[in-house]
């Protein structure tokens, strides 16, 4: 006994102490959220939230830098699911981090994003749009966003080049260690975009979660939608919404992508139904919502009338500007379920 008395001591001052409470590792939280995002069935009572431009926005305002490190950091303060970062190339080739073609709105820099060098854009610092504040984040490369990311937050990439090159944006994932972390979209709307699609996934691997977008401009067949998922195991599908006259009355219905076959399809085959609510920028609130976004929800009050009646018609993603408000809403709902206890 005065052996063992001893050894269990010298033990327990080896083992690492962590809090009483629910514990998570950053490695092991990612593969929480990535879980939720390939188990859309298992999980359709916790609505996922994307923050738009990785969470550039509060209350209407820009507040930070999009496509920032400062901006990943407080969606993962909030407990957001996933950040959206845009991706573009320079002249020599690197994949950046930036949502315009041009620098002038984001930087501190002016000209054409392609027309630069990746030595020359390292010059250029982030600066928090309409408010005069320089940051001192320089133009980030697409590796090192994701290396900022790892291991705390999913990454749902919106490539602004061609579809081609996903190929090179999942390169510089797996490079990293970071296919387990990142979603891959792109547009399709008829056949011949579908045999693209497969095309550059079949050179890039199973192992990636990809997701189609689809719009109801194109796509109006809830078998078509189906085919499309169903095609790449698709975790979730884009859905896209258009409402595009402010003059236009509000959609009554979710129209074709979110009609009750729609969401049936989504059903049969595990995947999330995503909306986008961010506004885009002078064109008629919730362009891509049927008219209902950010803005009606929190400038008018009418929460339920934007998040309620998507989720009323299946959606279980949303892709905001204003995640922190979201997220609170949802809780009040009962439609976030807590990742520090597995529940």
């Amino acid at each position: 006994m005065r052996l063992i008395v001893p050894f269990i001591a010298v033990f327990l001052s080896l083992v690492p102490i962590f809090p009483s409470d629910a514990y998570i590792s950053e490695t092991s939280h990612t593969t929480l959220i990535r879980e939720r995002l390939t188990d859309a069935n298992r999980w359709r009572d916790h609505v996922m939230v994307v923050a738009h431009r990785a969470g550039w926005k509060e209350n209407g305002k820009v507040v930070r830098a999009e496509n920032s490190r400062d901006a990943i950091d407080h969606s993962v303060s909030l407990g957001v699911d996933m950040v959206e970062l845009d991706v573009r190339r320079t002249q020599d080739g690197a994949l950046v981090v930036m949502h315009d073609a041009t620098l002038e709105r984001t930087t501190t820099c002016k000209g054409a994003v392609v027309e630069r060098r990746l030595a020359a854009l390292r010059t250029c610092r982030l600066v928090v749009e309409g408010t005069g504040i320089v940051t001192d984040e320089p133009v980030p490369t697409l590796e090192e966003m994701l290396l900022h990311a790892k291991g705390r937050i999913l990454v749902n990439i919106d490539n602004k080049l061609e579809p081609e090159d996903l190929v090179d944006i999942v390169d510089s994932a797996r490079r990293i260690g970071m296919a387990d972390g990142i979603l891959i979209k792109t547009a399709i709307w008829n056949e011949e975009r579908l045999e693209r699609a497969r095309a550059v996934m079949a050179r890039i691997g199973p192992d990636i979660a990809f997701m189609p977008i689809l719009a109801d401009d194109a796509v109006q067949d809830s078998a078509f939608v189906a085919k499309v998922a169903g095609a790449f195991d698709a975790p979730a599908a884009e859905m896209i919404h258009w409402h595009r006259d402010a003059a236009e009355p509000l959609t009554a219905t979710g129209g074709p992508l979110f009609s009750p076959r729609a969401r049936a399809a989504a059903i049969r085959g595990n995947f999330h139904m995503w909306i986008n609510t961010y506004p885009i920028t002078d064109r008629p609130e919730g362009m891509v919502a049927g008219g209902r976004g950010d803005g009606m929800a929190w400038a008018q009050g009418q929460t339920d009338a934007v998040y309620g009646f998507w989720i009323d018609r299946g959606a279980t993603i949303i892709q905001t500007d204003e995640p922190e408000a979201v997220i609170g809403w949802l809780e009040g709902q009962g439609l976030r379920q807590s990742y520090a206890t597995g529940s």
